[in-house]
């Protein structure tokens, strides 16, 4: 899909709703809306989008009072706390009204990143959304998505989790060989946290590739592309779950426009990681045969996804028309198939 800008103020408007609420509810489940709504109007569906969200909206928790101010000299012995969620998030909106976000972005991504697995990785994904909006935005200084940003990052630094230390297995020279190598941990019961710790090793396919800026994009749509089409044989492994094997990296694709290219290729070596671990604690070992593509067109793929209405499925949608080709059409629409409708 081209870049569907949004004239109507729909998403301004629903991000606006969003804000209201905190970035999880019910404990740790993330609150998907402003990804999903930014996805609903980028693929031409924004007359779906508020009575999508009056159900959605439903389930929510309201934002969480601030308490003790996170400070820009002393933030690291709050990295990583849950309960300083909405003091997060005050800080990154003041951050970016007084200081360019693309700055604020470059000097907090790199801190960020090796915490890339936080919230089950929903954090990651939400900024890439946001950055999403902001780049199709001409002057970038819209309010409602430099607050999406600042949500976005808040999140991510409060649930920031760092994966354990892994050993580094022989490399493999593609991605899609790469994620079908990935060890499948024994015991893939329980939460994504309990998985994750789990974890021992992965194959050096991102440490192996160029460090080239350039090159470390190009490896990183490869990685997304695989991650697509991996999905149409492994989601019944965790169809929901599965899905971020692919939206995390796809989130740090998205980004990259926005981050100075010395942190490229760090980037895609932190989004390696995100998909591996995902498919190492939710993915089946024995592979199903690919879907049958429908010769659906991809706006007919996501029409059926927005009508379908599950956040997840929604972006997952997104992402595989971005990837393009039958295949990861034809994931898509697996999802559609397996997810249950909203």
């Amino acid at each position: 899909m081209d870049t569907i800008h949004d004239t109507t103020g729909t998403l301004d408007e629903a991000l606006q709703r969003l804000h209201t609420t905190g970035p999880e509810f019910d404990g740790w489940l993330s609150n998907h809306g402003p990804m999903a709504v930014e996805s609903l109007v980028r693929g031409g569906q924004a007359p779906r989008v508020h009575r999508w969200l009056d159900q959605y909206s439903e389930r929510l928790d309201a934002m969480p009072a601030p308490g003790d101010p996170i400070r820009a000299d002393d933030w690291q012995g709050a990295l990583g706390d849950p309960k300083r969620l909405a003091d997060w998030i005050v800080f990154f909106e003041r951050a970016v009204t007084e200081r360019p976000w693309r700055d604020v972005l470059a000097e907090w991504w790199p801190r960020l990143l090796p915490g890339i697995a936080a919230g089950a990785t929903h954090p990651v994904i939400r900024v890439g959304h946001a950055v999403r909006t902001l780049l199709a935005e001409p002057a970038g200084t819209n309010a409602p998505r430099l607050a999406e940003l600042a949500h976005g990052l808040g999140y991510w630094a409060a649930r920031h989790q760092p994966l354990p230390p892994l050993t580094s297995l022989p490399s493999v020279p593609d991605a899609a060989g790469a994620l079908d190598s990935v060890p499948r941990i024994d015991d893939q019961s329980g939460g994504i946290r309990a998985r994750f710790t789990r974890l021992t090793a992965f194959p050096a396919w991102a440490e192996a590739g160029p460090v080239d800026p350039d090159a470390a994009r190009e490896r990183l749509g490869e990685l997304v592309g695989a991650a697509v089409r991996m999905y149409g044989t492994h989601a019944l492994g965790s169809p929901v779950m599965l899905v971020h094997a692919a939206t995390a990296p796809n989130a740090v694709l998205r980004t990259l426009p926005a981050l100075p290219r010395e942190l490229w290729a760090g980037s895609l070596e932190a989004a390696w990681a995100a998909s591996a671990a995902v498919t190492s604690v939710y993915a089946p070992s024995t592979p199903a045969p690919a879907p049958v593509p429908s010769g659906a067109e991809p706006e007919e793929v996501f029409a059926r996804a927005a009508a379908h209405g599950n956040d997840h499925a929604i972006k997952f949608a997104d992402t595989a028309l971005e990837v393009g080709g039958e295949q990861a059409l034809a994931a898509a629409q697996l999802a559609l198939d397996l997810i249950e409708p909203a």
